[in-house]
C-alpha cells in the first residue's frame, strides 16, 4: 500500500525538465537537452601569469539557460549537471584527485540575500564526481564589487582589483583548482592568481563551465 502510495506521488509531481518541460525521465535535465551541450576542444584556453586556464563548454542555448539557472533563478538541482558537464571535459585533462578545488567567492552580503554561492554547490557536485576535496576558506571576496557583464576588459581589472583575501593556513596538500562559470576577459581568474601568489601560492589551474571567446 505505502509502495503504491508513494509511486502516485512520483506520478503527480514528476519533476519536468527546466530546458523542453518534458517530465518523461522525471529530472530536472533531460538527457536530450544535457547532449545537446557541446564541448569545446581540449586545450588550453589562455594563460594568465603562466597559470593554465581551461574552458568546458560553448557558450550557446541550454548551456547558457543552464548557468544562469543555477546563478540567479535558484535552479540549484541544475549544479550537478553543470558539475557533470565540466567534470567530462576534465577527465580529459587530468586524473588525479590531489586538488584543493575553490570556487570563485562572492561577497557575503551578496551570499546572504541569494541564499546560496551558485559556485560553491557546483564545486561540491565536482568533487564529489571527481573525488578531489573542496575548499572554500583559502581566498574570500572581500570587496562587494559590481557586476561584471557590462564592463570592459579595464573596467573589469580595476573592479576587480583587490577583491580577494587570501588566508594560506586554510590551504591543504592539494593543488589548487579555481572554478567559475564564465570566463571573459579572465579579470576574475587574474585577481585570484594574483592573491594566491601574493601569499605563496602558485600551483594553480583555473577553469570556467564556459566562455565566450574560444582562443
Amino acid at each position: 500500500m505505502l509502495q503504491k502510495l508513494i509511486n502516485l506521488l512520483d506520478f503527480i509531481y514528476k519533476k519536468k525538465c527546466y530546458f523542453c518541460r518534458n517530465s518523461k525521465e522525471s529530472v530536472r535535465m533531460c538527457s536530450k537537452c544535457y547532449e545537446q551541450m557541446e564541448h569545446l576542444p581540449v586545450k588550453i584556453n589562455r594563460l594568465i601569469d603562466g597559470q593554465k586556464v581551461y574552458c568546458a563548454g560553448v557558450y550557446d542555448k541550454n548551456l547558457q539557460k543552464l548557468i544562469r539557472g543555477v546563478k540567479y533563478h535558484k535552479q540549484k538541482e541544475l549544479a550537478y549537471y553543470q558539475a557533470k558537464f565540466m567534470y567530462e571535459y576534465w577527465q580529459n585533462i587530468c586524473d588525479e584527485t590531489d586538488f584543493e578545488v575553490v570556487p570563485v567567492p562572492i561577497y557575503p552580503t551578496r551570499e546572504k540575500q541569494r541564499k546560496y554561492n551558485h559556485m560553491k554547490l557546483v564545486a561540491e557536485e565536482f568533487c564529489k564526481l571527481s573525488g578531489n576535496n573542496l575548499n572554500y576558506e583559502l581566498i574570500k571576496r572581500i570587496k562587494n564589487t559590481k557586476p561584471q557583464y557590462k564592463l570592459s576588459k579595464k573596467e573589469r581589472a580595476t573592479n576587480l582589483a583587490n577583491a580577494f583575501k587570501a588566508d594560506r593556513s586554510k590551504q591543504g596538500s592539494g593543488k589548487i583548482l579555481i572554478i567559475d562559470d564564465i570566463c571573459t576577459t579572465g579579470s576574475t581568474f587574474e585577481e585570484m592568481i594574483k592573491e594566491l601568489k601574493n601569499n605563496g601560492i602558485s600551483n594553480i589551474t583555473c577553469f570556467a563551465t564556459t566562455t565566450p571567446f574560444e582562443e
